[in-house]
């Protein structure tokens, strides 16, 4: 399957339901950045310190995080649109609670719920855009992967906006757009009525990591993200500059992320096969992760629109292996491999501004992202061999090389 096959694919002749769960997607990742250029505000405004302020991030993703091994299990067991539509209801309610939060503890607490419906939302809808849409699994992860670009780019800028008046007006601002998101699930997504679900247990996405090329995967694909939530979550704070400025930075980092997952992912993957191609992007993002120590604000500025590049390629690359490497179902598989990946971006968000107290060092954050993404880079190189060793076949991958 060529590159410009699956471009094509991915862009044209998608159901209805595609498009929309897309566009509720792109919204639901808008929360993951949404918050960069107001921490400096947010903390100004109720009185908070940065470890509690990165605490925003954390506990959206901890949440998260817990909820994604329940998420396959919803699924099957109530379908996808009442999966769907329930983790949308808690991302509106959340973030219009968050508007009128009146301490950064009421904040933390209500990211947390965010994280709880996204959590519902962001499993399901990669199972839905693959099952859905048309052209193979391929053109399904890279709008998948754009929609996720689109809103980490889309989620600064709106932040920077809106915050530049208030940092209540993002939350606002989202929830009056995931409430539109909603109602276009709940009217245009098919019926889960007479559809045929698979039966999952609670523990099958822990059980689906059990193999190795999926653990394997997942576990590269946590040290990476949580190199991601090192320049996403503290940059701000090294930076210091306004959320114009902020927002500004980040929309063009995620302009970066969408263009290149979709764009160069497949065809670096076709070049060097998706799992040496995963391998070289992590090494690459280490060795920009330590340019990034380099104590120069304008260098730290490249180096955070150059990340957004390897992201893009990175995210892609991880999740087209994570959703073909093994034989468990979609859903099955997407929430073992998020629940790993998301893992990841929680812990780091949660330890950044510490490990900067730890060394004494504002930019020691960088340099531990960098650590973890050589270690990443290594675990990818390690052979699939074994009785797990699976082929993926050409049609389901974004390649037909083995990962």
């Amino acid at each position: 399957m060529s590159e410009q096959h699956s471009l094509l694919s991915a862009v044209k002749g998608q159901p209805k339901q595609v498009w929309i769960t897309a566009f509720a997607a792109v919204i639901a990742f808008m929360g993951i950045g949404l918050v960069d250029p107001i921490l400096l505000s947010i903390a100004e405004g109720l009185d908070a310190t940065p470890q509690q302020t990165t605490l925003l991030f954390s506990s959206y993703l901890a949440i998260q995080v817990v909820a994604m091994l329940f998420t396959s299990a919803a699924s099957a067991r109530f379908g996808a649109k009442r999966t769907v539509v329930v983790g949308l209801t808690l991302i509106v309610l959340a973030t219009a609670l968050c508007a009128a939060a009146g301490s950064i503890e009421q904040l933390i607490g209500l990211r947390a719920l965010w994280g709880l419906g996204n959590a519902f939302f962001i499993a399901t809808a990669l199972s839905v855009i693959v099952g859905a849409a048309a052209g193979g699994q391929a053109g399904a992860i890279l709008l998948y992967e754009a929609a996720l670009g689109l809103g980490l780019s889309v989620g600064p800028l709106l932040g920077a906006l809106l915050g530049h008046l208030s940092w209540r007006g993002p939350f606002m601002g989202t929830a009056v757009l995931m409430g539109a998101a909603l109602v276009l699930c709940t009217v245009f997504l098919k019926s889960d009525a007479g559809q045929a679900r698979p039966q999952v247990k609670l523990l099958d996405p822990l059980r689906a990591l059990g193999h190795g090329g999926l653990l394997r995967t997942s576990i590269g694909s946590a040290l990476y993200t949580a190199g991601f939530f090192a320049v996403l979550a503290w940059s701000p704070f090294v930076l210091e500059w306004g959320a114009i400025e902020i927002g500004l930075i980040f929309f063009g980092w995620g302009l970066c992320v969408a263009i290149a997952g979709v764009v160069l992912a497949p065809r670096l993957a076709a070049r060097l096969g998706e799992r040496h191609a995963t391998a070289l992007a992590v090494a690459g993002y280490a060795a920009l992760l330590l340019v990034m120590v380099v104590p120069s604000k304008a260098l730290l500025v490249v180096a955070i629109l150059v990340s957004g590049l390897i992201s893009g390629l990175l995210n892609t690359l991880f999740t087209g292996t994570a959703m073909s490497v093994s034989e468990a179902p979609r859903p099955v598989a997407s929430a073992g491999y998020n629940f790993c990946r998301w893992l990841g971006g929680a812990v780091a968000a949660t330890l950044v501004g510490h490990v900067a107290e730890w060394f004494g060092f504002d930019r020691a954050p960088f340099l531990a992202a960098a650590v973890l993404s050589a270690i990443a880079a290594g675990l990818l190189l390690v052979p699939h061999g074994g009785k797990n060793s699976t082929r993926v076949p050409a049609e389901a991958a974004l390649v037909g090389e083995e990962v």
